[in-house]
């Protein structure tokens, strides 16, 4: 198994949750917490110390390009930026807002998601071409965002409590030694049975996840690379890539500039300000 090796670049901005603002996990423990017993409880508990050292960046913002990259290899490139909003409450999960730049076809594009813990997640997609926002159903959320290999529900902060854990072993992950866990979606209507998530024990960080269909089939697997470090404690990958095994497409996101306490507030994430996102 191959894995991109560690980056230590120290920068003093950043992006405080990558695309989905949750496909990142960071932390700073070098071993699975000491009580943990059973696989489930490691499972959890690596889940929640890994959350736990993420906690704090207030609010951030990112420039980033998807390259969509077709069966025949073929590629199609656009350009977008992501606002998000770290929510204090316990039992109501991050904010973010995604904005497409270019291609001319998608510019104005918006997508706003509101990420819950218990309850089913609110989105919402605004699209120029028709002038009105539309509201992604509870039940569609494991359709592909705007024609790349992510889902909907791939974009939400990924809180502890919206899975089930159990740890399955340790093993080595290029350079790192990694924890590798099992998380179960809690919602009743995601696209996934399972995840496997590759977990570096140094800092915590997901380093790789395959995505396991309603028929409990391979479906896809992100790399998460090119790892930073901003404000000495948030780890942020630079490169993502999810790669569809059964389909045979791929969509690349590369990150280009981070900032972390930009200012944003609660009234720049509401639905009704989707049309007049800048």
């Amino acid at each position: 198994m191959t894995f991109h090796k560690k980056h230590h670049t120290r920068t003093h901005s950043g992006l405080a949750a990558v695309i989905v603002t949750g496909l990142t996990i960071t932390g700073a423990l070098t071993t699975a917490p000491a009580l943990a017993e059973s696989p489930e409880e490691k499972g959890l508990a690596i889940a929640v110390e890994a959350d736990k050292r993420d906690l704090g960046w207030v609010d951030s913002e990112a420039e980033l390009k998807m390259v969509l990259t077709n069966r025949n290899g073929e590629t199609s490139t656009r350009e977008l930026r992501i606002k998000t909003l770290e929510v204090q409450d316990p039992d109501v999960g991050d904010k973010s807002l995604t904005i497409f730049d270019h291609p001319r076809d998608i510019e104005g594009t918006a997508f706003l998601s509101h990420t819950k813990i218990t309850e089913p997640d609110d989105q919402w997609l605004y699209l120029p071409a028709l002038k009105r926002v539309k509201r992604i159903s509870s039940a569609n959320k494991s359709g592909p965002f705007v024609g790349s290999e992510f889902a909907y529900e791939d974009l939400i902060s990924q809180e502890v409590a919206k899975y089930t854990y159990k740890w399955l072993r340790d093993e080595a992950c290029g350079d790192l030694q990694c924890f590798v866990i099992e998380r179960f979606p809690v919602y009743e209507n995601s696209g996934y049975t399972k995840q496997v998530v590759w977990i570096d024990q140094e800092e915590y960080r997901a380093m790789k996840i395959d995505f396991y269909d309603r028929k409990d089939s391979l479906l896809k697997t992100l790399i998460n690379a090119d790892y930073r470090e901003y404000l000495d404690q948030y780890w942020r990958a630079h490169a993502l890539q999810m790669d569809n095994h059964q389909t045979g497409k791929s969509t690349t996101l590369t990150f280009e500039d981070y900032q972390f306490k930009v200012g944003s507030n609660e009234g720049d994430f509401t639905s009704n300000r989707l049309k007049r996102a800048r």
